[in-house]
């Protein structure tokens, strides 16, 4: 009786083992991935890169299948073709999208299904699956992608390279304009600066003018002659607002204390003029003015407004007197020196104020005496005394 037992256990113990394999191959047929499939070939034109058997097919990123095989056509080389299979109930439509994606940290390619808009459902008869073609840049991974994008950026400037050559040239040429003028760019920029109210009130509190001339009224007197005085002429490095310095080898720089409240040629300008008109010698000072007509233009070459290597203010204008036909009746260079007590903004405009103290004047005089030894005064003249 205890060997029946115990063959009557080995027989129900076999038939429990052969049910749980039938209910397994049951799950799997309905519930897992050998579910009612279809087959779907699709076409790839180039390399699937890393897509194997087995990888995983998602439709709208929802997985319906995987791959069963891959094959190459021996007659068009550059075609892949790979075997899905995919749920029935998978919306499969002859618009569909196929393409590559390439998932997780290692890139593990998978075949995407994408939407589709035509009402028609693409199903496979048996035996012969429907064909589906994928995009023509499925396979291409962003290593292929980046190559491809360099090559044509690397056939754009073959195609150009005599254009890039010339615009690079431009550039160079621009750039070296712009270093030439960096003193001129200064000053554009300074003036902007004033102009809108952008100027740290730093920078106002450093700003520094000369003071007027003392100028006695001139024994010498032409009343009855206009001069005009244009604005003068000068070195790029002074045609700036920078308080420059030169140093014993010749090189120029600028003090970083301080500035002139204008360009230099403006303020020697503005001072002559106001030394003119104090000195009363002339019916009319101006600047050239439109409609203005004179009889006498006093042009004047700002040659040096510097401090000098020996610590001193250094003031050097030329001048000359030009009458209404444009011919120079007479030319003169006055020079003045001014030792300063530091190297800094307000010692060196002290010292300015000197030496243009004493250039200023001479030159004022000069004038006097030559236009006064003219004999007769300008058509501007003459106009103003007939009252017509």
């Amino acid at each position: 009786m205890e060997v029946r037992a115990r063959y009557v256990q080995m027989g129900i113990f076999t038939l429990a083992v052969l049910a749980l394999g039938f209910g397994f191959v049951y799950w799997l047929n309905n519930a897992g991935g050998f579910g009612d499939r279809v087959n779907y070939r699709v076409q790839f034109e180039g390399p699937v890169a890393g897509l194997l058997r087995g990888s995983a097919v998602l439709f709208n990123g929802i997985r319906v299948g995987e791959v069963t095989e891959l094959s190459l056509d021996p007659a068009k080389p550059r075609q892949v073709w790979a075997t899905i299979a995919v749920g029935r109930d998978t919306p499969v439509r002859k618009d569909t999208e196929v393409s590559i994606d390439f998932q997780g940290l290692t890139g593990s390619p998978v075949v995407t299904l994408t939407g589709g808009s035509s009402p028609e459902v693409l199903t496979s008869a048996k035996g012969e699956p429907s064909v589906l073609t994928a995009r023509t840049d499925a396979g291409e991974t962003m290593s292929q992608s980046a190559r491809d994008v360099l090559r044509r950026i690397d056939g754009i400037l073959a195609e150009n390279a005599q254009p890039l050559r010339s615009l690079l040239g431009n550039i160079d040429t621009f750039a070296g304009a712009l270093a030439r003028n960096s003193d001129k760019v200064d000053g554009i920029v300074a003036g902007l600066e004033r102009m809108t109210g952008g100027a740290t009130a730093k920078a106002r509190a450093n700003t520094f003018n000369l003071r007027p001339l003392r100028i006695a009224e001139s024994k010498e007197r032409a009343p009855g002659i206009q001069i005009i005085v244009p604005e003068p002429s000068a070195l790029m490095s002074l045609d700036t607002e920078k308080i420059a310095i030169v140093s014993a080898d010749g090189s120029l720089s600028a003090l970083t204390d301080g500035q002139w409240s204008d360009a230099v040629v403006r303020i020697v300008q503005t001072t002559i003029v106001r030394g003119l008109e104090d000195s009363k010698a002339f019916a009319g000072v101006s600047r050239p003015l439109e409609e203005l007509t004179s009889d006498f233009r006093l042009a004047i070459d700002v040659r040096k407004f510097q401090i000098g290597a020996s610590q001193v203010s250094e003031v050097e204008l030329g001048g000359k007197i030009i009458d209404s036909k444009g011919r120079i009746v007479a030319a003169e260079v006055f020079r003045s020196l001014a030792p300063i007590a530091a190297i800094d903004a307000a010692a060196a405009v002290a010292g300015f104020d000197q030496a243009m103290g004493k250039a200023g004047p001479e030159l004022i005089t000069w004038v006097a005496r030559v236009i006064a030894s003219q004999a007769t005064p300008g058509p501007a003249a003459v106009k103003k005394d007939t009252g017509n």
